[in-house]
């Protein structure tokens, strides 16, 4: 294994009720009035909303409520964000919802802390240096935001979807109440457990250094994303397997199947992001599409990883039948694996390999990833 360090400060609550508690754990940070970010109105139809501001008032804490929060978030609400906290001089932000929500959270926590554009932050051209105190109460399981410092978010003036990364964007508190996800549809429902699966997979065949205890990791976690999945989609109140794709959701992005390794990258997110910044769809499903299609490219630069999740993850005997494995599995559960299916064509190819190439030069691999290896890979897409 590599030398590293693991640093994950982030206080994880797991269970049933477990939100009854936020007012506690803000109150234990010294908090006295918070920014509440959600995103749709389901929180305020299945009662969760009153649930956390009767716990927040209990504790003296005043609530600035901030809803309408899109999937994909985009920059200009984060910039309401930032405005009504500074009006409303919130000492923390409170995160209620998915993904999305948290990661607008997390740039709304660092864009109040900053004195110049929060966009600056994305593009690199000013340091995270500093955030508001967040706390999150997860109601879809997918991103793993809630126990890493990470934030993704979409400029819809320049349609660029870049990320952010920094140590005060570790929440405090995250609580992960598995029955709160009772109501994800269907479809989101496939489109996390794909989103978790590629969280898992792009160190697992990137790195240059991948230790075998790091390698059963991951096996272990996407086996129980797969398991978990299907029990859901036959048994959506199935309340264990709930809870097991959740942690195991969280798993995948927390940094604990990254240590030890090294040389990894993220072409995969790379080129989704540019799917999700021009046509707004769906990031897990935008995956699914990439993901099979990446793994028939990159097959050959690392075939004994390839033919190890073959026979590991879907028990056959070489890589590419363990890429045909998991693109059917995904097509059995619902989620596309074409373009078309996202109804991109090949008209759009242009466009979207000239965004792709402003990510993957942030991501530090558009030496690997030319205009024409991204027209391949999504090529084989269609």
């Amino acid at each position: 294994m590599e030398n590293f360090t693991f640093f994950n400060p982030t206080q994880i609550e797991f269970g049933t009720g477990k939100e009854q508690l936020i007012g506690q754990h803000l109150a234990g940070h010294g908090i006295k009035k918070v920014l509440l970010c959600y995103g749709s109105e389901r929180i305020k139809r299945e009662g969760l909303f009153d649930v956390a501001s009767k716990s927040l008032a209990e504790k003296g804490i005043e609530l600035v409520e901030f809803g309408g929060i899109v999937s994909n978030p985009v920059i200009s609400k984060v910039r309401e964000g930032i405005a009504l906290a500074r009006a409303q001089q919130v000492d923390a932000i409170l995160s209620v919802g998915g993904g999305s929500v948290l990661d607008s959270v997390k740039a709304i926590a660092a864009g109040v802390r900053y004195d110049g554009d929060v966009w600056d932050l994305f593009t690199g051209k000013a340091p995270v240096e500093s955030a508001l105190p967040l706390f999150a109460i997860l109601t879809l399981a997918a991103t793993g935001s809630e126990m890493n410092p990470g934030a993704v978010v979409t400029n819809d003036e320049t349609q660029e979807k870049f990320f952010i990364s920094a140590a005060p964007l570790f929440p405090k508190v995250s609580i992960v109440n598995p029955a709160l996800m009772q109501g994800v549809t269907r479809d989101y429902l496939v489109y996390s457990a794909s989103d978790v699966i590629a969280h898992l997979i792009e160190a697992y065949f990137t790195a240059t250094v991948h230790p075998k205890l790091q390698s059963r990791l991951v096996e272990s976690l996407i086996n129980t994303v797969i398991e978990t999945t299907e029990a859901l989609l036959a048994n959506p109140a199935d309340y264990d397997a709930r809870a097991q794709f959740a942690w195991a959701a969280t798993l995948a992005l927390n940094g604990l199947t990254y240590s030890g390794t090294a040389g990894s990258s993220f072409p995969n997110h790379a080129i989704e992001h540019s799917l999700s910044a021009l046509f707004n769809v769906p990031h897990g499903a935008g995956l699914s599409v990439v993901v099979p299609a990446w793994m028939k490219w990159y097959l050959d630069r690392n075939p004994a990883q390839f033919e190890r999740f073959a026979k590991n993850v879907f028990g056959v005997e070489t890589g590419e039948q363990g890429i045909a494995a998991l693109q059917g599995w995904y097509d059995k559960i619902g989620t596309p694996t074409h373009l078309p299916q996202l109804d991109i064509n090949e008209a759009d190819l242009p466009a979207i390999v000239e965004n792709v190439q402003k990510n993957v030069r942030i991501f530090g691999i558009a030496d690997t990833y030319t205009p024409e290896v991204v027209t391949a890979i999504l090529k084989s897409a269609l």
